[in-house]
């Protein structure tokens, strides 16, 4: 009978017995993106489009291949959020002056009015999160997570910053 058997029971699941931390990091990434989710749709943002915008906000208009490498996700993932983000007038995509076969990608003016709303929710996830943990606690989770962060960070191909500005190269 499904579900009956012991190992179904546990909350780690047996291939994963070898990687505690890791399958709580995934549990907490899960949950973290379920309930970004739930407060992004309020603001008519689906999850992963808000750190877009916030790599727009903070670059200013880019590339959209810089895009699609600063953010770690594959073109075709990009693509698709981009004609999302431009139908609901988030984002203008035109021509790069400097060079016209390459795409430029900027926040228009409805896309920046959204960074206080994703601002509000990042700021609510961040308190329902750390419930419970003081002051020194969150510091040293922030620390920690830094540390797991910067030994995935090769592996993973993540650059972390912003492209170049196209007169910065």
């Amino acid at each position: 009978m499904p579900g009956t058997d012991p190992v179904c029971t546990e909350t780690t699941p047996s291939a994963a017995r070898g990687g505690p931390v890791s399958i709580a990091l995934a549990r907490v990434a899960r949950m973290h993106r379920i309930a970004a989710g739930r407060r992004l749709k309020e603001l008519g943002l689906y999850p992963g489009q808000e750190m877009m915008m916030m790599r727009l906000w903070d670059c200013g208009p880019v590339r959209q291949s810089e895009l699609i490498q600063s953010l770690g996700l594959d073109a075709s993932t990009v693509t698709k959020m981009l004609q999302r983000l431009e139908q609901c007038g988030h984002v203008r995509r035109g021509p790069d002056p400097a060079d016209r076969r390459a795409v430029l990608v900027e926040a228009t003016d409805e896309g920046r009015s959204l960074r206080t709303g994703v601002e509000g929710v990042w700021s609510d996830l961040e308190q329902l999160s750390l419930q419970g943990l003081g002051p020194d606690d969150r510091a040293e989770l922030a620390r920690l997570l830094g540390l797991v962060a910067e030994n995935l960070r090769v592996e993973a191909g993540e650059a972390g910053e912003c492209p170049l500005p196209q007169g910065n190269r």
